[in-house]
């Protein structure tokens, strides 16, 4: 107790002689004219805009969001403490050149494993160099055609018409209220991820829907490590860090919690690898179990990083996807009228959804608007000139905001804001059918762009679709939300609804007879 005060006590002397500083000079000149003092944060000698940044804390991506679509290139500079400075861009020439064109020189870097290492340690997410080359190289095996049909078939499926479907009928009978529906989702993806990559049941999504110890960690871990990145004054948290007090001491805790299921997991694999001389099916971790490069740890790393994938990423995008459907009923009818046509005419589910256009270009316009990342950042290694003349001096950390891509006028035009799917298709007057219409992924980079381009962005569509076309053949997911109000877009490392949705089941069956 006595540390934690002790602690507590020289964090409000950093913070009272910051004050104290700024309160005795200026802001720098170029932040005095009345035009960017309304939208650029002011600067001042030492602290930078930390008052900037800790006051938006709560609403970073809108604010910083706000800033790029009134900057005439899409970029500015953010000052932080101390001299460190930050480029934020929604610039699609500069992300071009940060993913792909200048690609050896944009690296995740130390800044980052710094803040986000302790619990990611040198996972996929946040290597670099022959350790990130390395897991690609074997992670890209798991996402062949083979393996993603039977992911569809056996493993979404399966999850599908065991678990989730019966929980969701019980609640339409009942008339219970899901007090957050994004929290159904994450159990359903996680169970989804450990079983495909792990060949491990964690029995996640099951009717009493258990409150586990390990799903607390994992979001402490995600929710403190993200708060780190983006901390006002880092001095802070790394104090903080070591004296082992605060939230860095339920960091510690939460990363032992992981990396203690992690570790259970491997073991298990372990053993049944020794019992067995060939298994029926090979996953992904014992892939990385079979190479003499792979130690325990490292191998940890990759089952955190790959967990953090496959269950976080994918529900946040189906949250506000469910979310946008309810305010479109448009849309509703035509995604309902794709999977009855689709259900058909298909042999199997992985034929059903692989051909869902219009449900694959509403998911696109949802993630446009919500991006399940929000933002992604590099550092350079050497100085460097983006494209629209910002100079990237050795060491800064660059960040492509895709939030702000999505609702960028310059780059989708006046209707920027609607939700419009219509937008990513094409109507072909031969058979009068749809046909999908991608973009440059360097506008719309949610799923990366470049050498770094999610492996599995095929696997989470097909995944989605079989989700949308399960979930609304049988139910309508109806928001408990107060007309006018909408949900809260906030984000760790990857986006949700602040509180959670909450959501009311009606049985289609139900619909139908009342309409």
């Amino acid at each position: 107790m006595e540390v934690e005060t002790l602690a507590s006590a020289c964090l409000f002397l950093i913070v009272v002689t910051l004050l104290w500083l700024s309160a005795t000079t200026k802001p720098c000149s170029s932040t005095t004219t009345t035009t960017t003092a309304a939208i650029f944060p002011k600067v001042y000698p030492i602290i930078g805009s930390a008052f900037s940044i800790a006051a938006n804390d709560h609403r970073r991506n809108q604010w910083i969001s706000h800033i790029l679509q009134n900057s005439p290139t899409a970029t500015f500079v953010l000052h932080r403490p101390f001299g460190s400075r930050q480029i934020f861009t929604a610039n699609p020439a500069n992300v071009q050149h940060i993913l792909k064109t200048h690609f050896h020189i944009y690296y995740k870097g130390p800044t980052l494993n710094s803040a986000v290492g302790d619990f990611l340690g040198n996972g996929i997410f946040n290597a670099d160099g022959d350790k990130w080359k390395f897991q690609r190289q074997h992670s890209s095996h798991e996402f062949n055609t083979r393996s993603l049909r039977k992911f569809v078939e056996i493993v979404v499926d399966g999850e599908l018409s065991n678990r989730l479907i019966p929980i969701l009928s019980h609640a339409s009978k009942t008339q219970t209220t899901f007090h957050d529906f994004q929290d159904i989702l994450q159990r359903f993806t996680f169970d989804n991820i450990c079983r495909i990559a792990f060949g491990y049941d964690p029995e996640y999504l099951s009717p009493s829907l258990p409150e586990t110890e390990f799903a607390k960690a994992f979001n402490d871990g995600t929710g403190i490590s993200s708060q780190r990145l983006n901390a006002a004054v880092p001095l802070f948290w790394k104090i903080k860090k070591l004296l082992n007090i605060g939230s860095e001491k339920r960091l510690r805790l939460a990363t032992s919690q992981v990396r203690d299921l992690a570790t259970k997991i491997i073991r298990e694999k372990k053993r049944e690898l020794k019992e067995k001389n060939t298994l029926e099916s090979v996953d992904l971790l014992s892939r990385f179990l079979s190479t003499s490069l792979s130690s325990e740890a490292l191998v940890s790393d990759i089952i955190v990083s790959f967990i953090l994938a496959g269950r976080d990423t994918t529900s946040a995008a189906l949250t506000w996807f469910f979310w946008l459907l309810s305010k479109h009923t448009d849309v509703e009818k035509e995604v309902l009228k794709e999977i009855d046509e689709k259900s058909e005419a298909s042999a199997s589910a992985y034929d059903e959804v692989k051909d869902m256009v219009y449900t694959h270009a509403a998911l696109c316009e949802s993630m446009r608007l919500y991006p399940p990342v929000p933002a992604s950042r590099k550092e350079a290694s050497n100085d460097d000139i983006l494209p629209d003349g910002t100079f990237v001096k050795k060491g800064t950390m660059v960040v492509y905001h895709t939030y702000s891509m999505g609702r960028s006028e310059k780059i989708w035009g006046p209707d920027w804001a609607e939700f419009r799917p219509e937008r990513w298709l094409n109507r072909v007057q031969e058979d009068d059918k749809w046909r999908f219409q991608g973009v440059d992924p360097f506008i719309y980079p949610v799923f990366q762009a470049g050498p770094r381009v999610c492996l599995g962005k095929e696997m989470a569509f097909l995944q989605m679709k079989r989700m949308v076309a399960g979930i609304m053949r049988q139910f309508k997911v109806v928001p408990v939300v107060p007309d006018g109000v909408e949900p809260e877009y906030t984000s760790t490392f990857t986006s949700l609804v602040k509180g959670g949705l909450p959501v009311r089941i009606v049985a289609r069956n139900a619909i139908n007879t009342h309409s």
